[in-house]
């Protein structure tokens, strides 16, 4: 088992209590990144279907109309940080055919 002090290093708290909740809290941050991570790939490959089917019709491998749909509904959701975060979604999904 840990050692108290080690633990109280680890998460910055000054009791064991807080030490507790933020134990548990960084479990289910943990959890929910790796399920966030998943989702990411998920889109990733869905994506290159898209992207793929499109480059064979002859369109072009992106879709700047849709582009900004998808930006405006992360700015929407999350604010300005949201659009950030989707330019980063459309960088990992473009071009990976």
């Amino acid at each position: 088992m840990a050692d108290v002090t080690d633990v109280l290093d680890k998460t910055g708290a000054r009791t064991d209590e807080a030490a507790d909740v933020i134990t548990g809290a960084r479990d289910r941050v943990d959890a929910l990144d790796d399920r966030i991570i998943g989702l990411v790939q998920e889109r990733m490959a869905v994506s290159a279907v898209i992207q793929k089917a499109r480059i064979e019709s002859g369109g072009r491998r992106v879709n700047l109309s849709r582009e900004m749909e998808v930006l405006g509904r992360y700015r929407d959701a999350l604010g300005k940080p949201g659009t950030s975060l989707a330019m980063t979604l459309l960088e990992l999904c473009r071009g990976r055919i």
